[in-house]
């Protein structure tokens, strides 16, 4: 803290190590949802014969699902967890619109490009799942997930003197 009071932004350095292990965490949930995602809807694809988006949508709920209690309680447990309802929609939101995107490059690979067939959809679903991962990545960190504010020495001491100098003095007696 510099004697204005202002705090000093960290530098790229450590932003980027601070981030390292964030990325680390969300790349082990992902890949958990991505198992999730592709085993729930290849199974349901080859067990029920549905359509293939049907049965990529399916395996991507399920996956959003299982995603949502690995970030919560894992990745971003340290978050603001005050506006419980604001995170649940906001993650929800965010995650249809990867929906979309991973979805929609099944939709585009099975009906413009004609390509059918267990690795043109697992194909399709790489590419979607990988763009929509990017999205969802940097909206959840960026809207969903908030982190608290680091609460440095410097600045819990700082509160803690404005706090007490607004408080009127209290005088104990001995009686």
């Amino acid at each position: 803290m510099t004697k204005t009071g202002a705090h000093r932004r960290p530098s790229l350095v450590q932003r980027l190590r601070g981030a390292s292990g964030e990325v680390l965490q969300f790349a082990i949930v992902g890949l958990g949802g991505i198992a999730v995602n592709f085993g729930v809807s290849n199974a349901v694809l080859h067990a029920t014969h549905w359509a293939p988006v049907r049965c990529s949508v399916i395996g991507t709920i399920v996956a959003i699902a299982a995603n949502y209690v690995g970030y919560r309680y894992w990745v971003y447990r340290d978050s603001d967890a005050a506006s419980r309802r604001r995170e649940i929609t906001l993650f929800l939101l965010f995650s249809a619109i990867g929906l979309l995107i991973e979805n929609g490059t099944v939709w585009f690979t099975t009906y413009t490009l004609a390509m059918t067939g267990t690795v043109a959809y697992n194909g399709s679903k790489v590419v979607g799942t990988g763009i929509a991962t990017l999205f969802r990545f940097f909206s959840y960190r960026t809207w969903v997930f908030k982190t608290m504010p680091e609460l440095t020495e410097p600045t819990v001491v700082a509160q803690a003197e404005r706090i007490l100098a607004d408080q009127p003095v209290q005088q104990y007696s001995n009686s």
